[in-house]
This record gives structure tokens, sequence and C-alpha cells, in this order.
């Protein structure tokens, strides 16, 4: 099976994906090693966003914080107005917290072995195994949905994910090889990622093509295959956009915990099945004809959009007027941001 691995690295030396974050395999066997600040920033931006969408956002937070030491001081409403839009904001908090307690406690060193950087904020089992070997080259197994699915088609596993996970893991585990496991490890996912994809894998051209045992049986297009999921429920909400006669915007920052955590947003209910009306202020309050709709993870959210202009005089229960000058719509979460297109071309600056 070592022979498989040692396929796998002969393609990836002449296939790599380029990315911002990576060592390409050429320089890395010439001795030049990864940055880890900026490997784990791209993992931790990886999680459950594709890499198409994390490229510009690590090339901008790596701009305006290039070092962890820069990031570790820097403003919590910089960073999630920098984060907004790549969604899971909590990864936002973490990637503070993370880089704060690299700073505090380890000299602004990151952790070069998987059990220390588990114990960070916001570093899991395969974050830190990610981390582990992409930037410190230690043997690591590193299994993300392509390489669970590279697995699967490989040795023709038909038991579903979730409950598949661990003997998927263990087959991968059994190719990690001792030497230039970080390539490895960055070899699978690009294989899975280009050739290995969930529809019409080119297993013509795959450099496992032979030993694939789904494609041997035909069944590499049925693989892996998942537990049915359940039906995404709808979560309703009504927010309150409130414009004051000098421009300002009336705008809060939500609680930490819970979704959007910590993010700049438009006061309103809480989320659920009946919210209650909450209005932020005392004003003359409009419907919109239209709703603002975003898909998080779990569930849909409906947002009811309730619009008003106020006078310089009136003052908020909740949330404090920003001037329209130090407004950037680009700071709010794509939930928010959404209300925002909807609502402000009925909220012209009086």
């Amino acid at each position: 099976m070592r022979d498989l691995s040692l396929q796998l690295l002969e393609w990836y030396d002449a296939n790599a994906r380029t990315m911002p974050w990576r060592v390409p395999p050429d320089q890395r066997k010439a001795g030049v090693a990864p940055n880890p600040y900026a490997v784990w920033m791209s993992e931790v931006m990886l999680q459950q966003t594709t890499v198409a969408a994390v490229r510009e956002y690590h090339n901008k937070f790596m701009s305006l914080w290039p070092t962890v030491f820069d990031l570790a001081a820097a403003e919590d409403a910089d960073v999630m107005a920098a984060w907004a839009g790549l969604g899971y904001y909590a990864r936002a908090r973490n990637l503070l917290k993370c880089a704060r307690a690299v700073v505090d406690n380890h000299d602004g060193i990151f952790p070069n072995d998987y059990k220390t950087l588990l114990k960070l904020p916001g570093i899991g089992p395969y974050t830190a195994a990610a981390i582990a070997s992409i930037a410190f080259d230690l043997p690591e197994t590193v299994v993300d949905g392509n390489v669970e699915r590279v697995m699967a088609r490989l040795h023709d596993i038909h038991d579903p994910l979730p409950g598949s996970k661990p003997a998927l893991t263990e087959k991968a585990r059994a190719l990690t090889p001792a030497q230039r496991p970080g390539d490895y490890a960055q070899a699978v996912m690009d294989l899975g990622a280009t050739i290995c994809t969930p529809k019409n894998p080119a297993c013509g051209i795959c450099p496992w093509r032979d030993p694939c045992d789904a494609r041997i049986a035909g069944t590499a297009t049925e693989l892996p295959k998942k537990t049915p999921k359940k039906k995404t429920p709808t979560r309703f909400g009504i927010v309150y956009v409130a414009r004051r006669s000098d421009g300002a915007w009336l705008l809060e920052t939500r609680p930490e915990s819970g979704l959007l955590g910590g993010m700049l947003g438009w006061p309103g209910s809480d989320w659920g099945d009946a919210p209650v009306p909450n209005p932020p202020i005392e004003a003359e309050w409009q419907p919109l004809n239209e709703e603002a709709r975003h898909t998080f993870t779990h569930f849909h959210l409906r947002l009811k959009i309730m619009t008003a202009q106020v006078q310089m005089d009136a003052q908020p229960t909740t949330g404090a007027f920003i001037p329209h000058t130090d407004f950037q719509p680009s700071a709010l979460p794509t939930a928010m941001r959404k209300v925002f297109d909807l609502a402000h071309s009925t909220l012209r600056n009086t």
C-alpha cells in the first residue's frame, strides 16, 4: 500500500494546486518550510468553506495582519468586519482567541505537535492534524470530505457516512507515509478536489486508477454513500432598519454567543416559529414587500423587514446610530447584508 503513496506523491509533484498558503512541492523538497501561521489561518477558513471562497479572504487577512502578533493585537470589530461574508462566524471569534493564546502562552510560535495544537481555541482533531502535517511535516492522518470520498472509492466501501468515517480514517492512516506526509496530505485532498470529484470523476487520468476497487466494480459514482439528511427546518424573524434624518443607521453588535455572534447587524426579534415584534425605537415602522432569505447549516431563515425614518432626537432602546460615512455594508454578515440590499433604497438620506 505504501507504493500507492509514492504514486500519489509523483502525481502531486506534477499537478499540485497553487494556494496562497502552500509551499509548492519543488520548494518544499528544497527545504522551504511552510508558514505555520498561514497554514493555520487557511485551515480555519476552509472549515465548511470552499478553496475558491477562501483565497481572497486569506490574502486579505495576511495583508492586514501578516503575523500572529498582528492578529492578536487587532480590534475584534475589525477582524469580524474583515470576515464578513465568509460565514460560520464562530470561526472568526476563535481565530482571535487562538492568535492571542499562541502569543500569550507560546511566545507567538505555533506548537509543532498534534496534542498541543488540539488544546488551542477553535482547533479540533481535523485542524490539528492538518496543521501538524502540512506545517510541520508530521505523519498525522488528515481526513476531510475529499479524503473520505477517495478512500471510499479506492476500497469500494459502501457503508454510509458519517458512520463509516472511522473505517475510512483507518484506510487513510494506513496510506500516510513517514516521508513527506505534509505533501501527501495535500496530494490526497487535491486528488479528491480535481480528479476524484463527487460527480463525473476523471478515472481515466487518476494516478490510482488501476488499484481502485470502485472503478473496477463500476460503483465509483455511487460513493461515498451518506445517511439521508433530515428535512431542513425554517425559522422566521423580524429585523428593523432605521435611518436617522442625518443619514445615520441604527445597528447593534450581536451577542458573542449564538449565530452571527459579535457581528454587526440590524436590531430584531429572536428567530423561531412565531417571532415576537421587538422594535428598537419608537417610529412609524413600514413593512417591506420582500423578505430576506438566508440558509445556515441547520436551518433556513426568513426575515420580515421593517423600515423607518426617524428624527435626530430619537432614542433607541438597543443598538446605536452609526454615521453614514462610517457605515460599511460590506462589514455586515451575509444575512444582514441581504436585508440592507432590500431596504436601503426605501430610506433615502434626508
